[in-house]
């Protein structure tokens, strides 16, 4: 295990120099008990009673387990930018490229008392080919539009096609993208006024775009059709200051449920570099994998949205864990589910210590 010591070992320990518990035996503990499913402090000093043994293989231990309340003071405590740092070291080792999401998520538990309505906000970035979460962060007084900006300011996006939705349709958020050597196709609104009745005007009027359908796909009680048109767009970025925009996108759906009319809806796309219609389809359907194999698997298989934790900095340091714990189950070999994954680890010590292995 000593890729764990490697990663862990910048991370500084924010108690005094007398803790009694080693920072590195913490953050493992607490890694291994989220990948076998555990989701609180108390479930990560109950993992550990359990596994003790098995942990004292590679873990120093001179103390014992940590209580809860020891991993509760040291995750309030912790600067979440280490542990940021160890995410993103890990999404890069595989490499940055293909169609790269970014989206916001509420950690809905994560609200001080009274205000319920405004729990913390982070915004992840989110890798579809290798489906790894490659960096989060704490979107600052809940402002999804500063913290995407702080965060693709870590990023090397070299080879990325950057996705996100019409509220990241914003000149800045495209400069940064292309600062970090990416590209982008961002969806856009009626809210961006001339700029967009500009994209819808150039469409409307383009004589041959290039042209794409999508086969008719039935699925979870409802039937759908796509079709999508691009046109190159060049003039754009100079006439309303929007940075490197090369082309203009329209993709039209179709979709009806349990025998019910069709409802149709138009969505309009600005990219930066000239892509086919068939590459836009794809790449639209791929920036749904933010949702479906991160938030969804944060919400249904780790309770992301249950969690309590709430004061300092505890909610990002556990959100940190999670999609590290998710990238991990994500590398190492097994069944094809995170959950089946999850429950390997859970019955299976070598099967953990495989997992474990696997962080770089």
């Amino acid at each position: 295990m000593r890729n764990l010591r490697r990663i862990f070992r910048p991370l500084k320990d924010p108690r005094a120099s007398n803790a009694q518990h080693n920072l590195l035996d913490i953050l493992v503990i607490a890694l291994a008990a989220t990948l076998a499913g555990a989701k609180t402090c108390t479930e990560f000093e109950f993992f550990g009673k359990g596994r003790e043994k098995l942990l004292r293989r590679f873990l120093e231990l001179r103390c014992g387990i940590p209580s809860h309340d020891t991993f509760s003071n040291v995750f309030r405590a912790l600067d979440p930018k280490g542990l940021e740092a160890v995410l993103r070291k890990f999404g890069k080792g595989f490499g940055v490229k293909g169609v790269v999401s970014i989206d916001g998520k509420a950690l809905r538990g994560a609200f001080t008392r009274g205000r319920q309505a405004t729990p913390l906000h982070m915004v992840n970035v989110w890798a579809t080919g290798t489906r790894m979460a490659l960096a989060q962060r704490k979107a600052p007084h809940r402002n999804e539009i500063a913290g995407a900006l702080e965060v693709l300011a870590l990023l090397d996006l070299d080879g990325a096609l950057v996705t996100a939705d019409a509220l990241h349709c914003r000149p800045d958020t495209a400069q940064a993208i292309r600062d970090r050597k990416g590209h982008y196709v961002l969806a856009i609104k009626s809210n961006r006024g001339r700029l967009f009745k500009a994209a819808k005007a150039l469409l409307d009027a383009a004589r041959k775009p290039a042209r794409a359908s999508q086969r008719r796909t039935s699925a979870h009680g409802r039937v759908e059709r796509r079709q999508a048109i691009v046109t190159p767009a060049p003039q754009l970025a100079k006439q309303y200051g929007f940075p490197a925009i090369a082309a203009v996108g329209r993709i039209d759906s179709w979709r009806a449920h349990s025998g019910k009319p069709a409802k149709h809806k138009v969505r309009y796309f600005l990219a930066s570099r000239p892509l086919s219609a068939k590459k836009l389809l794809e790449v639209v359907r791929a920036h749904w994998g933010i949702e479906n194999n991160l938030h969804w698997v944060l919400d249904t298989v780790f309770d992301e949205d249950a969690c309590r934790s709430r004061k300092d900095h505890a909610p990002e340091n556990l959100a940190a864990i999670r999609r590290i714990a998710i990238n991990v189950l994500q590398t190492t070999p097994g069944p094809a589910r995170i959950s089946h994954k999850m429950l390997q680890a859970r019955w299976d010590n070598d099967f953990l210590l495989s997992a474990l292995a696997h962080m770089r």
